[in-house]
C-alpha cells in the first residue's frame, strides 16, 4: 500500500480544465491564479496552496460529474464548504480541484411534525435555525463561526460549539446523509428513524474531513426551542477556581445548555472588542446557559450560584433578560476575532481532555507559555474539556511559525498524556497530522488508510490530510512531534 503523504502527481492541467468546461457552465471553472487566490487557504491561512482549478457545481449531477472528470484524468479533489476550517482540512492539492459545494445552499424540506431538516451541505449552519425559528424549532451544534460555516463543513470536521455539551457534536444530531463516492456511486447513509440496522456508517463518514466521499444532502435533527433561557457569569480570582466550579456543577448532577471558561487576556481581548459586559479584573469567567421549563431553570440557577460562589467565585450574575444573554455570549463567541485585534497573528489549537485535568493541563499550558516566550489567550468549552488555546504570535518575525507550531504539539502531546484526545472539533487536517502518530500506534494507522482504501482506492480525496503515512509514524518511532510535517513539500507557509 502506497501511503506518502507526498503525493504529487502529473497532471495534463489543459486536458484536465478542458473536462471540466465540458460539463459545467463556463463560469462554474476557475483556473486563473487570480481567481484561484481566494481558495489557497481555509481558515489556518499559515499554510496556502493554489490548486489547479477550482470547480462550482450547482446541484448533485455536476458533483457527480466532476467527480468523474477528475478520476479520469487522475486528479486529486479537496470539497470546501465555506472554507472556515482551522486544522487546514481544505487546503488545495496542487496537482488537483477545490470542488467548492457553495452553490448547493437549499434547504430542501423541513419537517416540523418530525424535527427534521433536509439540507444541502452549502447551508450554513445558523440559516437552518432561522428556517425552522417559525415552528419553534432549532439545529443545536452552534460553532462559534455559524453565521457562516456550512452544514457540509461541520459534517467534514464534526464541529461542535458553545451548546455541546447538553445537546451533543454535529454526530449526535445528524440522521442521514447522501453521499457520492470518487466512483460515483451513490450512497444513502443513516436514516429518517433515530436507529437503522446495519455497520454505522453514518459516524463513519461524520468527521472523515472528505476523505471517503463528497456529501450532497444532509437530514438533521431539530429540538424544540427551550421555553426558557439563562445564563449566569461567575467571576474568578484564578483558574484553578474556576476549574472547580466546573466540576462541582457537572458533579451536582446539572447538565447546563453551555458551559465555557475563558482566561483574563481573552477576557479582556472580548471586552475591549463587543463590550459584553465582562469583568476584566478576573482571571478567568465561566458563563453557565441554563435551559428548560421556568421553574427547572430558576431551581438550577440558586443551585449554580452556591456551588460558584463555594468555589471562591468573586462575583456571579445572572442575565436579566435576553439582551444581556445575548451580549454575555457575543463575547465569547467572537472571542477568536477579538484576539485577532491584538496580535498580527494567532494559531487556534484544538485538544479535549477529561474535565478533571482542567487545572493540570492550564498550568503545563502557562509553563510552555513562558518556555516559548509566545503568550497564550484561552478559550474553551468547560464542560466537556475541549480546550482551544489561542498562541499569540507575528509571523513576520523569522522562524516564529515553526516555534508557534511546535509549542501547539507540546499542548496537543500534553492532552494525551492525560487521557484526551488531539482534537474536538476542528479535525486533524495538515495542522496536526504528525501528532495522529502520538495518539495511535502503527496497527491503528493502518485501519484508518485501509477504512480509506475501501472507499477510495486511488487516494483521489482530499490525499496527504487527516492519516499520517505508516512510513512517518515509523520514521518518528513514537517520539514526542513538535510541529507538522506539511503534506506537500512545495507548500507556502505565512
Amino acid at each position: 500500500m502506497n501511503d506518502t503523504i507526498h503525493d504529487r502527481r502529473t497532471i495534463d492541467r489543459i486536458a484536465l480544465v478542458a473536462a471540466l468546461r465540458a460539463v459545467l457552465p463556463a463560469d462554474a471553472v476557475l483556473d486563473q491564479p487570480e481567481q484561484l487566490r481566494p481558495y489557497e487557504c481555509d481558515g489556518l491561512s499559515a499554510y496556502r496552496q493554489l490548486p489547479l482549478a477550482v470547480a462550482l457545481p450547482a446541484d448533485t449531477d455536476q458533483v457527480a460529474a466532476v467527480l468523474a472528470a477528475c478520476r479520469e484524468h487522475g486528479a486529486p479533489v479537496v470539497a470546501r464548504g465555506s472554507g472556515t476550517s482551522l486544522s487546514g482540512g481544505a487546503l488545495p492539492h496542487p496537482d488537483g480541484v477545490v470542488l467548492s459545494l457553495a452553490k448547493l445552499n437549499r434547504i430542501l424540506a423541513i419537517d416540523p411534525i418530525n424535527r427534521t431538516a433536509r439540507v444541502q451541505p452549502g447551508v450554513r449552519n445558523l440559516a437552518i435555525s432561522e428556517a425552522a425559528r417559525p415552528f419553534g424549532l432549532y439545529y443545536a451544534p452552534d460553532p462559534s463561526s455559524q453565521i457562516v460555516c456550512s452544514i457540509g463543513g461541520n459534517v467534514a470536521e464534526n464541529a461542535g460549539g458553545v451548546h455541546c455539551l447538553k445537546y451533543g457534536l454535529t454526530v449526535h444530531n445528524i440522521l442521514a446523509v447522501e453521499m457520492l463516492t470518487i466512483d460515483g456511486e451513490r450512497l444513502e447513509l443513516g436514516g429518517d428513524a433515530p436507529d437503522v440496522p446495519g455497520y454505522d456508517l453514518l459516524a463513519l463518514v461524520i468527521g472523515s474531513e472528505g476523505m471517503l466521499g463528497v456529501v450532497t444532502e444532509i437530514t438533521v435533527k431539530l429540538l424544540p426551542l427551550p421555553s426558557c433561557a439563562r445564563v449566569l457569569l461567575g467571576a474568578f480570582d484564578s483558574i484553578p477556581a474556576a476549574g472547580d466550579a466546573v466540576s462541582r456543577i457537572i458533579a451536582a448532577g446539572i447538565t447546563p445548555g453551555g458551559l465555557e471558561m475563558m482566561d483574563g487576556p481573552a477576557i479582556q481581548a472580548a471586552e475591549d472588542f463587543v463590550q459584553a459586559g465582562y469583568p476584566t479584573s478576573a482571571a478567568a469567567i465561566l458563563l453557565c446557559e441554563l435551559d428548560g421549563t421556568v421553574e427547572e431553570v430558576e431551581a438550577q440557577i440558586d443551585e449554580v450560584r452556591s456551588l460558584m460562589q463555594a468555589c471562591g467565585a468573586s462575583e456571579v450574575r445572572v442575565a436579566q433578560d435576553e439582551k444581556e444573554r445575548a451580549a454575555f455570549w457575543s463575547g465569547r463567541k467572537n472571542a477568536f476575532p477579538a484576539v485577532g485585534r491584538i496580535s498580527p497573528d494567532y494559531y487556534c489549537m484544538d485538544g479535549t481532555i477529561p474535565r478533571r485535568h482542567l487545572a493540570r493541563v492550564l498550568e503545563g499550558i502557562t509553563a510552555l507559555s513562558e518556555e516559548y516566550g509566545l503568550p497564550v489567550a484561552n478559550v474553551f468549552h468547560a464542560g466537556d474539556g475541549n480546550l482551544h488555546p489561542l498562541i499569540l504570535y507575528d509571523a513576520n518575525r523569522p522562524g516564529e511559525l515553526e516555534r508557534t507550531e511546535e509549542f501547539g504539539g507540546k499542548i496537543l502531546e500534553l492532552c494525551v498524556e492525560v487521557g484526551g484526545t488531539i482534537t474536538g472539533e476542528h479535525g486533524v487536517g495538515v495542522e496536526k497530522i504528525d501528532q495522529m502518530c502520538v495518539q495511535f500506534n502503527a496497527a491503528e494507522i493502518d485501519q484508518f488508510h485501509a477504512v480509506k482504501a475501501a472507499l477510495d482506492p486511488e487516494r483521489l480525496l482530499n490525499p496527504g490530510k487527516a492519516i499520517p503515512s505508516s512510513a512517518r509514524c515509523s520514521e518518528l518511532g513514537g517520539m514526542h512531534v513538535h510541529g507538522g510535517q506539511l503534506p506537500f513539500p512545495d507548500i507556502e507557509r505565512f
